[in-house]
């Protein structure tokens, strides 16, 4: 029993939006997001990243930043650049990249769905990274970025999407990636049935966004022990897009490492070749799962665990635990990928022409591509309320900010 709601928004006015949207906050790093963001006073980087805005040496996570976010968001709400729809609505957000097509449910979901596990999670989330979006929000007195989850597919909801589709989207606009973002608004009759589909829904599933949706649980916890929550409070949901599971697509998310731990090419190849059937010369992109290629010193080998764990967990089977399990840890000596600054993570939107271009640099010593993660993997693993390794999914195209703001305290 899923609750979804249609929502009051903050959205740009349709002449600003393709001057507004932007990368999600998450994805680019200080110097990339001012680099974005240059020359363009409008780009909600100016919000996301509002530390773009002041010196080099004021720290990202400082109430300073938090404040010019809020300075920021206000200025576009009150100068013309966004509108206020005070009419409830549900949204369908469609996506396009290389003949690829997704379309979401953009909503107002359940704060209380997500504390008791409706709506499902497959990763731990980071302490810095909570606190930081939950001090972001609380200053903003908004949400300003989509929870992307996954509902599994049902004919009644596609149906519905396709007949909201046919009307003229209120933005259609390209990213610097070429990806083709579109928005429809959806009331009525239309918004009324998909809220009463999805209170016939179990769960749902968080396909990226861990943060986001812990901060929200986060905020409104504040404001109830600030004594300010009641039945209604806006602060009782948060916005997200739901995709149905079969529309979506995950690309790999390889590795690079720094160094051997200390051993030489031919030590290192003795040690893998004790766990791994050893291929030489393959391609740079594994055909299927449970095979996994390496690049180092200009060559290519195919991997082959020689003993797949026998388990029910789904989690221990994936290409990237496997990796993490015989090779990283007890070769490298990896034990924690999230805080080892021996590994890199690249997503697979980059190919694997990065990779090599990487270990041909002299900087990282090798570096592995991966079969992707796929979306019944991920599924799977929530539904046996358990964990995925770190960075197992790199899901494609990324979802932009600045479309939606979903205000929940006044100003």
């Amino acid at each position: 029993m899923v609750n979804i709601r249609s929502f009051p928004v903050w959205r740009p006015a349709p002449e600003n939006v393709a001057r507004i949207h932007a990368v999600p906050y998450d994805v680019v790093n200080r110097a990339e997001a001012a680099a974005l963001a240059a020359g363009n006073p409008l780009s909600f980087l100016h919000v996301s990243r509002a530390e773009i805005d002041l010196p080099e040496h004021v720290d990202a996570y400082s109430q300073e930043v938090y404040q010019k976010a809020r300075a920021n968001l206000l200025d576009l709400r009150q100068n013309g650049p966004y509108l206020y729809d005070d009419e409830p609505a549900l949204y369908v957000y469609a996506q396009e990249i290389d003949g690829h097509k997704q379309f979401g449910v953009v909503a107002a979901v359940s704060v209380d769905d997500y504390d008791s596990g409706k709506i499902k999670r497959h990763e731990n989330t980071r302490i810095d990274k909570e606190n930081d979006r939950t001090n972001h929000a609380l200053a903003l007195g908004a949400h300003t970025g989509l929870v992307f989850l996954i509902h599994r597919d049902q004919q009644e909801i596609d149906d519905i999407v396709s007949a909201t589709c046919s009307q003229a989207p209120v933005y259609d606009v390209i990213d610097e990636e070429g990806v083709r973002h579109q928005v429809w608004k959806c009331s009525g009759a239309h918004s009324t049935r998909l809220e009463q589909i999805f209170a016939e829904t179990d769960n749902l599933y968080i396909a990226d966004g861990h943060h986001r949706a812990k901060s929200a649980s986060r905020v409104r916890e504040t404001l109830k022990e600030r004594g300010q929550l009641t039945p209604e409070h806006p602060a009782n949901r948060f916005p997200a897009v739901i995709f149905p599971a079969s529309q979506l697509r995950i690309l790999s998310y390889n590795r690079a490492v720094r160094d051997l731990n200390g051993l030489s090419r031919e030590e290192f190849l003795h040690r893998v070749a004790e766990s791994f059937d050893i291929t030489s010369d393959v391609g740079a992109c594994p055909e299927a799962p449970e095979h996994i290629h390496l690049y180092m010193a200009g060559r290519w080998y195919g991997l082959k665990l020689k003993h797949p764990p026998s388990t029910e967990r789904v989690s221990e089977t994936l290409d990237v635990a496997i990796l993490q399990q015989y090779l990283l840890d007890p070769i490298l000596g990896i034990e924690n990928p999230r805080t080892d600054e021996r590994i890199t993570f690249i997503g697979g939107s980059r190919g694997t022409g990065e990779l090599v271009k990487m270990v041909d640099s002299g900087a990282w010593q090798i570096a592995f591509s991966m079969y992707p993660t796929t979306v019944e993997q991920l599924l799977a693993v929530s539904d046996q309320n358990d964990l995925m390794p770190p960075k197992s999914t790199w899901f494609y195209p990324k979802l932009r900010d600045g479309f939606f703001i979903y205000q929940f305290l006044d100003d």
